[in-house]
């Protein structure tokens, strides 16, 4: 996602993957900072209130920090790995990290903390289910998006 200056409160609410109603009330509330266009009713979060906001609530920065989508592939199937990244390198949103077994997904998805997770649910040592019920446990973790394919 491209880094603005400003954002709309359904930015917000899609950046912290919340939903709208909720961004306005913490606006309302205070919790998140910003301002009213004059004349109207609708809310505008500055970047860094933005920021602040997503930090003082453990929201994950993911996209807010680098710019770039970061994607872990984890599969047993070195080819299905080159695939991925070699399709999701080749576009410049994203940054992408691979793992071949269930184990080393955990090691990297708390190292990576990635954006996505596309996972292969027939793993070596472990089953995907496995790997997103850890995922899902770690409160540090709880913005990952989980593919299972």
């Amino acid at each position: 996602m491209r880094r603005k200056a400003v954002y709309t409160t359904g930015e917000a609410a899609d950046i912290c993957n919340l939903s709208q109603q909720t961004i306005i009330r913490c606006f309302d509330s205070g919790q998140l900072g910003g301002f009213r266009v004059p004349g109207s009713k609708f809310r505008r979060i500055p970047h860094a209130e933005l920021i602040k906001f997503m930090t003082d609530n453990g929201i994950p920065l993911g996209v807010m920090e680098d710019g770039n989508i970061r994607v872990l592939v984890v599969d047993d199937d070195k080819d299905v790995l080159a695939l991925f990244s070699d399709a999701l390198g080749r576009d410049g949103r994203f940054e992408v990290a691979t793992a071949e077994n269930g184990y080393d997904a955990g090691l990297m998805t708390s190292k990576f903390q990635p954006d996505l997770v596309i996972l292969d649910y027939m793993l070596p040592d472990i089953n995907g289910n496995e790997v997103c019920q850890r995922i899902r446990s770690d409160s540090d973790l709880t913005g990952i998006r989980i593919l299972a394919i």
